[in-house]
This record gives C-alpha cells, sequence and structure tokens, in this order.
C-alpha cells in the first residue's frame, strides 16, 4: 500500500525554492506566505490529516514540490509530539502551546545546510536571499503548525493531550527526525 502524497503538487502558480513548493496557508500569523482561502484546506490541514497515516511508512516517493513541503511538516510533527511526550509531567494546553511555539521558532536547518536530515532529496536555494525566505517561510508555517496540533491534541477538553496523538510520538516517518 502506498503512502498518501499531498494534493497539492499540482497547485497553479506556485513558487519553488529549491525544489519545495512554497504554498498560501490560513494564518493570522506575520511572514511571508500568502493568505490562502479560509473555505479551502491548506497544506498544514493536509498534514494533520496525513500526519498518522503517513508515519506508519518507512518508504515515501515523492511526486511533486508539495510532498518535499508534507515531508518536512510530518516530521516536525514527530518532533512536536516527541517534545510534549519528553515532559516531566503532562503539560496543559498552555503549557504545550508555549513548548511547540518555542521549537517552531528555534533555529532549524534547511535544504542545504550541512546538518538538513534529507539533502539527498531536495535541492539548496539557488541564492542567500531565497534561503533566507525560505527559512521564514517554514518559520511562518511550523508556527501555524504548532497551533492546530496543539488544538488537534487538546480537542477532547480533559486539558490531556489525545492519546490517539500522542500514540504516534515514538513513531518515525521515513525513520527519519529533523533534530530540532
Amino acid at each position: 500500500m502506498p503512502a498518501y502524497h499531498s494534493s497539492l503538487n499540482e497547485y497553479p502558480d506556485s513558487r519553488q525554492v529549491g525544489n519545495m513548493a512554497i504554498l498560501p496557508i490560513k494564518t493570522k500569523i506575520r511572514g511571508p506566505a500568502q493568505v490562502g482561502d479560509p473555505q479551502e484546506g491548506d497544506i498544514v490541514d493536509e498534514t494533520l490529516d496525513l500526519f498518522r497515516a503517513n508515519s506508519l511508512f518507512r518508504n515515501f516517493e515523492i511526486k511533486g514540490p508539495a510532498d518535499r513541503l508534507l515531508i518536512v511538516l510530518i516530521l516536525f510533527v514527530s518532533d512536536c509530539l516527541a517534545k510534549i511526550g519528553s515532559a516531566r509531567t503532562v503539560p496543559t494546553k498552555i503549557e504545550a502551546s508555549k513548548t511547540l511555539n518555542t521549537l517552531s521558532v528555534d533555529s532549524f536547518p534547511i535544504p542545504g545546510d550541512a546538518n538538513f536530515a534529507l539533502n539527498a532529496h531536495y535541492a539548496a536555494p539557488a541564492s542567500r536571499a531565497d534561503a533566507e525566505f525560505l527559512r521564514t517561510y517554514l518559520t511562518q508555517v511550523r508556527q501555524e503548525l504548532s497551533a492546530r496540533l496543539v488544538e488537534c491534541l487538546y480537542a477532547d477538553g480533559t486539558g490531556k493531550p489525545s492519546k490517539w496523538w500522542m500514540a504516534f510520538q515514538k513513531r518515525r516517518f521515513m525513520n527519519r527526525s529533523l533534530g530540532s
């Protein structure tokens, strides 16, 4: 059974930096991403929808530039769940939100950096300006993803993260980690 791919691979007029798609997202967080249509799904919604199914796969055939972005975001969700799961006490929704927001804005490698985990599958940005644009775009998307992830984790109102999400904290998509 093949892994689930991004439906945004054929998104019209999407910019690419290196070979990663720069897609619009629904967000109020400041950054370089175009604001997407609130009625349609975006890459963040798709990441949250496909995370649990795709995290069971060790192999993933990249079919387009949106798949490359999806891979990075799925690996970031894995790191987020690991961060919440490694806390000494079960974090409240506010504590988890603060922890994940800090994780999302921390320094992280991008394609082309020596310590980026998937350099074999990604092209480096063509210029320093493109690299900086990609870093700020990924920071904005990571912030939005962490905010929506917290909403998913604490949706039941018990004040504890969902066991159906936390069960995936030790799963590694493609046996990789971003190392953040």
